[in-house]
């Protein structure tokens, strides 16, 4: 039995897309109006979030060949090619929605005093690209779900080129966001690959052509079975696309430059939620498409997400730029995870989901403290910085907070993600895990270091001259902002509960379409191990 259309489905990708429109339309009028327009938009979003939360049922029967959807939303629209807005919600991507609602209401609100040009067309890219990222965590028709993934992209260059910082070493903002746009626009293509070649299979096997989501991952776990190399090269294709998204080891260029030249809502957007479309993707498209290619891919992207880890952490300790120090601590969690992702069971995703709650959280606050910083003392240079917290008592509180809460402090969201990813992860892959876990000593050097060059010293000489007024610390505006992130991080930490309660069934259904196959690609290469030694003897 269909479910009936839920009309807040289409309502949460509309909302910020028409709020958006109108902030450009009355950018003439005043240049106040866009900033509380993009405020109501948001809270809009929010609220139908939280609706929908009440209205759906999140429990349901395991077992199922696809997912239950607690809300559906479906339109014919290009029926010849099967193509469908074709809506749908289940609790992973219920949560998602929340916590890019959420973000979107800080980030329009951290850009209140930053932005004064162009006011109006800011707030338009910066709504677009969060109705953008809504829309891919609700698509499940995989046409539709390719052109969120895409049309999110352009606002994000926009506000990079035309509002973004100027860089540490001279480079120019149009370079950065031009590198971002290159690096995803490839990526889209090679995803784009994988699927239209998954589509002509299915073309193939039944004489139909659609892009839905029930079909195609019949056609895919058929594939799967019948030709594992064909699939294995699908199942790369739409990992590269992801995986750059995310960003993994070796394609994580772009996120560097990309983080320090955005403006602090960009690098809000681009921390907290850009890079969670691709954790989500991995998990709604990768893994129950291709459940035996992915077990066989495990161990390498494992390898690849350790690298990354490791890797993001040696960088953030190099950095004098705080920006780019916190973009590279973004690449070294999500090292975790891709660990959480292939470990494939109901504890790592539970755990995962958990993580990318609090990354989000904690990112998003420590960029927006980066921003007030740099309104202050001009400079995002922590060898300039110097003892600052003598002269603002708020916000140091808030910079260890945060800081403590992205290097895992028990108490705090972070802690409990990684706590459940690494318990989860030790059936499986123990020498990973324990490697992993040595990580997150790096973690808190490169936090203390943070801490350490940014509050505490004496204050440089060249930038003593900023210091002649006294400096004004956070105002309520900023306070507010600052507490709702903080608030989220200890509701995760100290009742994680809520929100394992919501994605748990989605978690498991995931886990259930993983773990067999797992089992299964094992005794397969146990028994063929077995037949070399016999061959031997």
């Amino acid at each position: 039995m269909e479910a009936p259309n839920n009309i807040i489905l289409p309502a949460l990708i509309l909302v910020p897309f028409i709020a958006g429109f109108i902030c450009w339309i009355v950018d003439k009028l005043d240049d106040k109006l866009p900033r509380y327009i993009a405020l109501v938009g948001m809270l809009v979003t929010l609220g139908l979030t939280l609706a929908l939360w009440q209205s759906g049922t999140y429990q349901y029967e395991l077992g199922a060949q696809v997912p239950s959807w607690a809300a559906q939303f479906q339109l014919p629209w290009i029926q010849t090619l099967g193509i469908n807005i074709h809506l749908a919600v289940d609790g992973l991507s219920l949560l998602m929605v929340g916590l890019t609602a959420l973000l979107g209401i800080l980030a329009v609100g951290c850009s209140w005093g930053e932005i004064q040009k162009n006011v109006g067309f800011f707030h338009l890219n910066l709504l677009w690209s969060l109705g953008g990222v809504i829309g891919v965590f609700l698509a499940i028709d995989l046409f539709l779900f390719f052109f969120f993934w895409e049309m999110m992209l352009v606002p994000i260059y926009f506000l990079i080129a035309l509002w973004g910082h100027k860089g540490a070493d001279g480079k120019s903002r149009v370079y950065a966001a031009t590198k971002f746009f290159i690096y995803t626009q490839v990526a889209g293509l090679i995803m784009l690959i994988g699927i239209l070649g998954l589509v002509i299979y299915g073309y193939m096997l039944s004489g139909t052509i659609s892009f839905n989501y029930h079909y195609l991952l019949a056609v895919a776990n058929t594939l799967d079975a019948q030709l594992p190399a064909v699939a294995y090269a699908f199942m790369i294709c739409m990992f590269i696309g992801f995986a750059v998204k995310l960003p993994v080891f070796p394609l994580h260029g772009w996120l560097p430059d990309a983080h320090a030249q955005a403006p602090t809502a960009g690098s809000v957007d681009l921390a907290g939620i850009l890079i969670k479309t691709a954790a989500y993707g991995l998990l709604r498209f990768v893994i129950p498409f291709f459940p035996a290619a992915s077990a066989q891919f495990a161990d390498i992207a494992i390898i690849f997400g350790l690298i990354g880890i490791f890797y993001g952490a040696w960088c953030a300790f190099q950095q004098t730029d705080m920006k780019r120090l916190l973009a590279y601590t973004s690449i070294s969690h999500m090292g975790f995870v891709l660990l959480a992702i292939y470990a494939g069971n109901i504890l790592t995703y539970q755990g995962l989901m958990i993580m990318m709650l609090a990354h989000g959280l904690s990112s998003a606050a420590l960029f927006i403290m980066c921003g007030q910083v740099y309104e202050r003392v001009h400079t995002r240079d922590m060898r300039l910085m110097g003892g600052i917290r003598g002269q603002f008592p708020y916000l140091a509180f808030f910079l260890m907070f945060f800081v403590a809460a992205l290097v895992g402090i028990p108490g705090l969201g972070n802690f409990i993600g990684e706590f459940l990813i690494l318990m989860g992860s030790f059936n499986q892959f123990p020498v990973f895990t324990i490697i992993a876990a040595v990580s997150l000593v790096f973690a808190g050097l490169y936090g203390l270091i943070l801490i350490h060059k940014a509050l505490f010293g004496t204050p440089n000489e060249e930038q003593k001259q900023h210091y002649s007024n006294p400096l004004k610390d956070l105002d309520a505006r900023e306070i507010v902002i600052l507490l709702i992130c903080a608030v989220g991080l200890l509701w995760l930490g100290l009742y994680p509960q809520s929100f394992l309660d919501i994605s748990n069934s989605s978690m498991a259904w995931l886990a259930n379409s993983y773990i067999p196959v797992q089992e299964l690609v094992e005794v397969t290469e146990q028994v063929s191990t077995q037949l070399e030694n016999v061959e031997i003897q």
